[in-house]
């Protein structure tokens, strides 16, 4: 019995040894992370790309803090807004994706790629538009973002790409008005009926070619 307890002692005793070292070595590694400052601009920028490329884009907006905080006037400051721009596109985090194109257009209105980052603006609000009906206002003020685009840029090479969206974006309010034209109708409700369909001429030359969008069973019960 003696020797059961003495073994038994061992191995807690190892046990506690071993959870404390791992503790320790964790913390230690923890605490190394949290005092790295004072680097390179291409430190901080190569290790953006890296944290990308690897999916921990949450890492790769802190570092990108350590970056514009420890080297505000670097050229790398740019590109580094730009793909992050690009990444939190990519996972759909389209608030994110706005708040580095709005922090680059503060920053570099008079550059050259300025046309690139304003595309990604007008991009990033189109694909973040789930449903015309519950986002009127996203919708205008991107269709407002695309004309200004088209007007502004016209020798832009990502002109057609802006087009294409601004057609579709006018597709979707035309839809919406035209829904509401015919819900007025079914109403008896001749004067409103006529007031958004000529809505939809506006924006629409032929309404017969808008088709309707289809919507799930469980939420066409709502629309």
């Amino acid at each position: 019995m003696i020797k059961i307890n003495r073994r038994l002692r061992l191995g807690i005793n190892a046990f506690l040894i071993g959870s404390s070292a791992l503790f320790f070595s964790a913390c230690s590694q923890k605490s190394e992370k949290v005092q790295e400052y004072n680097k390179p601009a291409m430190y901080w920028y190569n290790k953006l790309v890296e944290e990308i490329a690897f999916g921990d884009i949450d890492l790769a907006d802190d570092t990108y803090t350590s970056l514009q905080s420890e080297h505000k006037n670097s050229p790398l400051i740019a590109t580094s807004l730009q793909i992050l721009a690009n990444a939190h596109i990519d996972e759909e985090q389209y608030l994110l994706a706005n708040y580095y194109l709005d922090e680059y257009t503060k920053r570099f209105a008079l550059s050259k790629n300025i046309d690139y980052v304003r595309y990604l603006k007008i991009k990033a609000n189109f694909l973040s538009i789930p449903d015309r009906f519950r986002e009127q206002e996203l919708v205008t003020q991107t269709i407002e973002q695309s004309n200004d685009f088209i007007k502004n840029h016209p020798n832009s090479p990502y002109l057609p790409l802006v087009y294409t969206i601004n057609a579709r974006l006018f597709m979707a309010k035309a839809s919406l008005d035209k829904e509401i034209s015919e819900l007025y109708t079914r109403l008896d409700k001749p004067k409103a009926a006529q007031f958004y369909d000529e809505k939809v001429k506006k924006n629409w030359v032929d309404k017969n070619e808008i088709e309707p969008v289809e919507l799930p069973w469980y939420r066409s019960i709502f629309e």
